[in-house]
């Protein structure tokens, strides 16, 4: 086993972690150091009824720093339209800086926002793509994640939902990454058992992902390692008991640096499929991540041999002493099969697309999208629209 030396790469990850107990706390000097005085909040609903929110703004009411807006009227999946929308009402509250405490959808709007504040545009369509956006404006910006998959407090990607065209539009730029990632549990302990397991196979397909894609590099790979070990270790006992701080402060580890893996070597077919089961049929993203994991790492094995052999050594150590050579990628991806089983076990996590609420007629348009989704670009098989339509059967 030897690790890859790509000829050239390049790796970002320019965000101040604050993890553990009470680093909540250290957030308003944290602003207050990055120039901001009066930040805006970008939450939801659910977060809001909880008490998550009023527990962030007591920290600020009692440091003397206050809030300039709060908003948390934010769907499900962040919105083009959203983010117009905020911006303008960021303007009008003369704000300087951004706060954002959420899962992916709240983080992914925060980021659009300060794409448009920093440009001092007023359409994020007009930014779309892959580095193409400069510097622009110093925007102070913090994230504090509520779930532990996406990764987007690490990330230089944000995923935006156009909801005309019903796809969801990338934008990719290291000027995208937070300035601070705050991994506080008392904003991960009221995660219910679904939201835990399935932002949790998020984070693991990130991983896995990120270790095998074509622009995998050492420090990737590396990261990668850690999350995924984390996350075989601590996510089912975080499931189990969603109130034990060292599984829940894990799996937000694991995914913060799942999220940096994936941010430099990026991802692959199972989120090309999976963005696109999104936008046509509404499947949830860590879920769709779990039923399309195993069969797209079934079409990758041959190009992806060592890579999943590796894996097994991460993930099942006396596994892979106990397998041939030429056998352990299957058996990485039989002893994965098995944990995505296991978790489905201890939360309602569908099984298959049809369960799911996909249906059949649907598939030439998840295709169609899927197949001009950036992540395809380095997964480490070439597919096309048949290719895609098979692993969408398999996966039915």
């Amino acid at each position: 086993m030897s690790m890859y030396i790509p000829s050239y790469f390049e790796f970002v990850n320019s965000a101040k972690l604050l993890a553990g107990d009470y680093a909540l706390e250290n957030i308003t000097e944290e602003m207050s150091l990055l120039g901001s005085s009066r930040p805006f909040l970008l939450s939801d609903k659910g977060l809001e009824k909880v008490g998550s929110v009023k527990t962030l703004l007591d920290i600020f009411s009692k440091s003397g720093l206050k809030v300039s807006g709060v908003f948390t009227d934010i769907p499900l999946d962040s919105s083009i339209l959203k983010v117009n929308e905020i911006a303008s009402l960021y303007r009008k509250a003369n704000a300087d800086g951004i706060i954002a405490l959420g899962g992916g959808s709240v983080i992914d709007t925060a980021k659009g926002l300060r794409m448009l504040i920093s440009q001092g545009g007023k359409d994020i369509l007009k930014y779309a793509g892959a580095e193409v956006l400069p510097r622009g404006m110093n925007v102070p910006f913090t994230v504090i994640p509520t779930t532990s998959g996406t990764g987007s407090e690490a990330t230089g990607v944000a995923v935006i939902k156009d909801e005309e065209k019903e796809v969801k539009l990338e934008f990719i730029s290291s000027y995208l990454l937070p300035d601070v990632a705050v991994l506080d549990t008392r904003m991960l302990e009221s995660m219910p058992p679904r939201i835990t397991a399935i932002t949790g196979l998020d984070a693991l397909t990130h991983a896995i992902e990120a270790y095998s894609s074509m622009q995998r590099n050492p420090v990737s790979q590396a990261y990668a390692i850690a999350a995924m070990r984390l996350i075989i270790e601590y996510l089912p006992i975080a499931i189990k008991e969603p109130h034990n701080k060292k599984a829940r402060l894990a799996m937000a580890n694991a995914a913060y640096i799942a999220g940096a893996s994936f941010s430099n070597s990026m991802v692959g077919i199972v989120h090309a499929i999976g963005h696109s089961v999104g936008a046509v049929s509404g499947v949830p993203h860590g879920e769709a991540m779990s039923i399309l994991l195993v069969p797209s790492m079934k079409y990758n094995v041959n190009e992806a041999r060592e890579e999943y052999s590796d894996i097994l050594l991460y993930i099942a150590g006396d596994v892979y002493a106990s397998t041939p050579n030429e056998n352990r990628a299957e058996k990485a991806i039989e002893v994965l099969s098995a944990f995505v089983d296991q978790i489905r076990t201890m939360a309602p996590v569908r099984k298959t697309l049809s369960e799911a609420g996909v249906k059949k007629e649907d598939f030439q348009k998840i295709a169609n999208r899927a197949i001009n989704d950036g992540a395809l670009i380095v997964n480490p098989r070439a597919a096309d629209r048949d290719d895609v339509l098979r692993i969408l059967s398999e996966a039915f």
